[in-house]
């Protein structure tokens, strides 16, 4: 009898992958070191259940020959495949006439194999494209569904992973499972975990928007090696973070890329742009997996208001952790502010006169009193989390039921619990199953807490617009620096002046009109970086300098330009990132951004106040406060620098690249001492980024 919903094409959607009636395994055997043999026990727990579980293997009388023979005993919504790889897509293609809506793809040998894999993966992709069947993998060690009973895995062990909040979309098969174990052992229940693999069809942002109507979820690890689609992922994590948290681990923090035709080319490596991306679309970033689950697991049971500035109030009950706590979270820019005087008051009458009560608020050991001190932290307007630390001492005070006296439901609480043996473990799960954030040590505690103000911060940051100004259109072709800063004029960006010059009378007469020392250089759009040819001469104040200079350069012509006032030099570029589209970038300029990779990125177009917002990620911010009495920046007025190239770009789809490097800041403002546009159409020359002019 053919089961109900059945059909071609019946559940197509990621229902039939993650909730299916029955499950088929191909290739599934009696040898127990088999792939097949090994997912079959996984499912086991599904059959016990109620979900119809069928074997598949043609050389076994003993089991079905066939998923569409299997289908006629009961629904086969889901095919685990564990076939080699040249057998999988008529596997595939059996699995979709017998109506299932899903499959999974365990084995390699695929495109990640090289040679033949690629054909493999090929046909794979054609039978999906040709069926509409959904494919996860191939290349990947399968999902889990908690919730459901399901455990799509051939990993031992992984069926012991609790149903929870969090759920984990990652790149890679091996590392879902490896975050799976993690928030096991820090006391997390998992709601979906899937690895993607080789991502022939369902893919991560197919994966969030499922979870997006997931009442299970509470927050989402995502891990991301590389990018397919970064407008559909970008799209899909805003998405998700307006109701569910999302923290992201992006792979390839060491990624070198070649150098383009810029630095800004050299510097916005892919894991620099995606980071920026998924933070711009709302998402906590963590720089490892031990943080990514100390971050999504605070955030899968409680999550603050969106605030631009958000305040944490420091709770301890030993000084010293406290301090390591405190030294952390101003590590990751959070705000400890200095507590009202209300509140002061009111700590007053509950802690003894020699404690420290202004933020951190110390309270010598923890005592009956720590639940009013954590609710009074709580209720000071500056303060928007409360993070806190105490030993266990039960014979002291009951955490558990501090943290419940003292929870205020407009502030999160994370409170860390230091201590070892099965009370400490209970009363670590007391307060999670309490929907209340924990840590086991301060690093723990202050990464919690720090994920809990970043995603604050994220849901205020405002949603990228259209271009903010009108800008050109239209532009494209080869632009020697005069007319790059002739463009740059057009959007308002200040230049030194300048003259072009045809030949030696010109650049003497330009040389007497514009006074003081000047630059010269050659003059040619195919020469973009003049410095390496010898094409730049700085300092020139009389005409025996300019005319050794124009010697050296030879004939052509030239660009004599006013020295500008001394500084400090940025590099502001706008480049069409291949994967993400348009993006800004700012650091500092010259050789010490590439040195430091000390840059900040956003996706453009940007707001002229959120670019504004990037001077603070910069490690060298400093030195441009007045740093030593050199001149202090205007945040504003190098936002709208940024934001307008970046508005540029995004108008004019004839433009790869726009960057000023140096820009230099001045005591009169900002100045743009030189310029490069990369036309669409043009090839980046082998030669390496130029060097910026310290003397200029």
């Amino acid at each position: 009898m053919q089961p109900p919903h059945c059909g071609p094409h019946a559940a197509t959607g990621l229902t039939a992958l993650f909730a299916p009636r029955g499950v088929a395994v191909v290739g599934a055997s009696r040898s127990p070191g088999k792939l097949g043999a090994a997912l079959a026990r996984s499912l086991g727990g599904f059959a016990a259940s109620g979900g119809h579980l069928a074997l598949v293997n043609g050389r076994d009388a003993g089991m079905h020959a066939t998923v569409s023979a299997a289908a006629q005993a009961g629904p086969v919504d889901l095919a685990m495949i564990c076939v080699p790889a040249p057998a999988c897509a008529d596997v595939l293609a059996d699995a979709a006439r017998a109506g299932a809506g899903a499959a999974v793809v365990c084995g390699g040998g695929f495109a990640e194999a090289g040679g033949p894999g690629i054909g493999f993966q090929d046909a794979v992709a054609a039978v999906v494209a040709r069926t509409g069947i959904r494919l996860l993998g191939p290349n990947t060690s399968g999902f889990l569904a908690p919730h459901a009973g399901l455990t799509a895995s051939f990993v031992p062990g992984v069926a012991q992973v609790r149903p929870g909040r969090v759920a984990v979309v990652a790149a890679s098969g091996g590392v879902n499972h490896a975050l799976a174990f993690l928030l096991a052992e820090a006391g997390h229940g998992v709601s979906l975990a899937v690895g993607i693999g080789n991502g022939v069809d369902v893919s991560a942002p197919d994966v969030l928007d499922h979870l997006a109507a997931d009442p299970h979820t509470g927050a989402v690890a995502l891990h991301v090696e590389s990018v397919a689609d970064g407008p559909r992922l970008v799209a899909a994590v805003r998405r998700l973070t307006a109701r569910t948290p999302v923290v992201a681990l992006v792979v390839g923090r060491h990624d070198v890329a070649a150098f383009a035709a810029s630095h800004t080319g050299a510097l916005a490596t892919s894991w620099r742009t995606t980071r920026a991306a998924l933070a711009q679309a709302g998402a906590v970033l963590v720089d490892d997996e031990r943080e990514l689950v100390d971050a999504v697991g605070a955030l899968s049971v409680t999550r603050a208001r969106p605030a631009a500035d958000p305040g944490v109030g420091v709770v301890t009950a030993q000084a010293g952790p406290g301090l390591l706590l405190l030294d952390d979270l101003r590590g990751r820019r959070a705000r400890v502010p200095e507590l009202g005087a209300a509140t002061r008051s009111t700590l007053g009458t509950l802690l003894p006169p020699l404690t420290y009560q202004a933020n951190p608020v110390d309270t010598g050991r923890p005592g009956p009193e720590l639940g009013r001190v954590l609710r009074a932290v709580a209720a000071d307007p500056q303060v928007d989390l409360v993070a806190g630390y105490a030993l266990h001492e039960p014979d002291a005070v009951d955490l558990v039921a501090a943290a419940a006296e003292g929870r205020d439901p407009d502030v999160p609480v994370v409170l860390g619990v230091g201590g070892t043996g099965d009370a400490v473990v209970a009363s670590r799960r007391a307060l999670l199953d309490a929907e209340l954030a924990v840590a086991a040590d301060p690093r723990v505690d202050a990464a919690a807490g720090g994920a809990l103000l970043a995603d604050p911060r994220a849901q205020a940051r405002p949603v990228p617009a259209g271009p903010g100004q009108r800008v050109p259109t239209g532009i494209g072709g080869a632009h020697d620096e005069d007319r790059a800063k002739a463009l740059l004029g057009r959007l308002g960006i200040a230049t030194p002046p300048r003259r072009v010059c045809a030949g030696r009378a010109a650049a003497h007469a330009a040389l007497a009109d514009l006074g003081g020392r000047v630059a010269v250089k050659i003059l040619d759009a195919a020469v973009r970086h003049k410095t390496e040819v010898g094409g730049v001469h700085l300092g020139i104040t009389d005409a025996a300098g300019l005319d050794a200079a124009l010697d050296r350069l030879g004939t052509g012509r030239h660009l004599v330009e006013a020295m500008a006032a001394p500084g400090v030099d940025l590099v502001v570029g706008a480049r069409r990132d291949p994967v993400f589209g348009p993006v800004v970038l700012l650091g500092l300029g010259g050789t010490t951004a590439e040195a430091l990779a000390d840059v900040a990125i956003r996706p453009a177009p940007v707001g002229a106040g959120e670019a504004a917002a990037m001077v603070a990620e910069l490690a060298g911010r400093a030195l441009l406060d007045g740093w030593r009495g050199g001149p202090a920046l205007d945040p504003a007025e190098l936002g709208t620098v940024v934001a307008r190239l970046g508005d540029l770009l995004a108008a004019n789809p004839g433009l790869d690249e726009i960057e000023i490097n140096p820009l230099r800041l001045t005591a009169d403002g900002l100045v743009a001492l030189d310029a490069v546009v990369v036309p669409a159409s043009a090839v980046p020359p082998s030669e390496e980024a130029d060097d910026a002019h310290p003397d200029q």
